[in-house]
């Protein structure tokens, strides 16, 4: 077929135009982002939920997917006195801190992913260093919650910081009641308060030896032993025993023969009291190398503490109140019976991977920081929200059961944020079979994995 020049001229005109229609199809083609992909952005400061959280947020089409990380706040005692427990609180802490975070944090029902971080300082232990410490947590560091100092006296110096500035405190190894009634809203307790830490022992007494009734108070002057003992001398008064001695003393204590000489003078048949490691721990070797003859003595903070073996024979025979014991069985069995929901892990999961993180036993205060951690976890769960307010509403309804043991507040005004759901364990150091110190559960009866040795060797 033959064509003109005319034609061919046409036809050719004609390919050109489809050639660019094609060419400008492919264009718009290549300005399309590829499936899957999507673009980013960065950004540290104020979140939507949390005035101190630092998003990173992702845009595909009109879905948003945020990750939020939340500060943590809290102080630890480095230094000074109070070293040795709040070590192991924040032990705990961290630990959980890892899990959650390794697990891939908190997702919720928006599509927000929530995770933590931590900023602390070392509060050496002073109530001082406290306020300013906490003061500058919720200001210049903007933390999103914080976690109590160890220790009822600097609880309460973080207390006023945490209320004045409107920020959701936790608390753990602080038991004082008197924390819990000046009227604070932004304060929640894990501990069983301090006005329940000792009848128990009174209650063991009661069972084992009907004819005691001589008992001696010798404790440490502070916030929290004051009104532990306090409450206990009550009690034990109301159930008929003779209080022979009532007596505190300076926290820096090294020398307790003036009050063990008025204790045997005294004929006191039973010792309570205490206060903290480094003094409980100085009283009860001191007792035994006097050789006082009493049938029962129960010591606040130090017996529960693996390191109150190192006392060797001085141990034998101690009784502390804890808040938590590795035996202790708190299960999901355990809280389908009590009608209410179980949160975590276990007892033993927690005690695996604290071993596995730091190659010792865990205390309860080590226990008492993972929860201080668990418990916030479970209220931003129930909030489905960051929002401080609404993790406040969650924490005020709450009522579980998690490793660490029951968790439920007073949310009435006068007592707002006081733990109402926990119990104490009471521990003994005993010697086994081969003459290795063990510490072992004695009361309650139900709990126990031995019988009190009693007398006191």
């Amino acid at each position: 077929m033959k064509f003109g020049k005319k034609t061919l001229w046409v036809m050719l005109v004609l390919l050109l135009v489809f050639a660019l229609a094609l060419a400008a199809c492919g264009g718009k083609g290549e300005e399309a982002a590829p499936s899957g992909e999507s673009s980013s952005t960065a950004e540290t400061g104020g979140g939507t939920e949390s005035g101190g959280a630092t998003e990173s947020g992702t845009e595909s089409g009109a879905a948003e997917a945020k990750e939020v990380v939340l500060t943590i706040g809290f102080t630890e005692s480095q230094t000074g006195k109070y070293n040795v427990s709040s070590g192991r609180q924040v032990k705990g802490l961290k630990l959980w801190l890892k899990h959650i975070n390794e697990a891939g944090g908190i997702k919720l029902s928006d599509g927000t992913v929530v995770k933590f971080e931590t900023v602390s300082y070392d509060d050496e232990s002073s109530k001082d260093r406290v306020q300013e410490l906490y003061t500058r947590l919720a200001t210049e560091d903007d933390a999103d919650f914080l976690i109590s100092p160890y220790s009822s006296g600097l609880t309460a110096a973080a207390a006023v910081i945490a209320e004045q500035y409107g920020k959701v405190m936790i608390t753990t190894g602080a038991a004082s009641d008197s924390i819990y009634k000046q009227g604070y809203t932004q304060v929640f307790q894990i501990y069983t308060p301090a006005s329940r830490y000792l009848t128990g022992a009174v209650d063991i007494l009661q069972k084992v030896d009907p004819n005691l009734k001589k008992i001696a108070f010798v404790y440490e002057d502070s916030k929290f032993a004051t009104s532990v003992v306090t409450a206990a001398k009550e009690y034990a008064e109301s159930k008929g025993y003779e209080v022979v001695l009532f007596e505190g003393y300076a926290p820096d204590t090294t020398d307790f023969g003036p009050f063990i000489n008025k204790i045997v003078g005294k004929g006191a048949e039973a010792i309570l009291g205490g206060g903290h490691f480094q003094d409980g721990s100085t009283f009860a070797r001191q007792l035994h190398e006097e050789g006082v003859p009493v049938k029962f003595v129960a010591l606040l903070v130090a017996p529960p503490e693996p390191d109150f073996a190192e006392l060797g024979d001085a141990a034998v025979g101690i009784v502390g109140p804890s808040q938590w014991e590795p035996q202790a069985q708190y299960t999901p069995e355990a809280a389908n019976e009590l009608g209410i929901e179980w949160f975590g892990p276990t007892s033993k999961e927690f005690v695996d991977a604290y071993v596995a993180e730091y190659g010792e036993e865990p205390s309860y205060h080590s226990a008492g920081g993972y929860a201080a951690g668990l418990i916030l976890e479970k209220a931003i769960r129930a909030a489905d929200s960051t929002d401080p307010a609404k993790v406040k509403d969650a924490l005020d309804a709450m009522d579980v059961l998690i490793f660490f043991g029951r968790i439920k507040f007073e949310t009435a005004p006068e007592a707002h944020g006081l733990q109402i759901g926990h119990e104490m364990v009471y521990v003994q150091w005993q010697k086994d079979d081969q003459g290795n110190l063990k510490k072992e559960v004695v009361w309650p009866e139900a709990g126990a994995t031995a019988e009190l040795l009693y007398p006191k060797p």
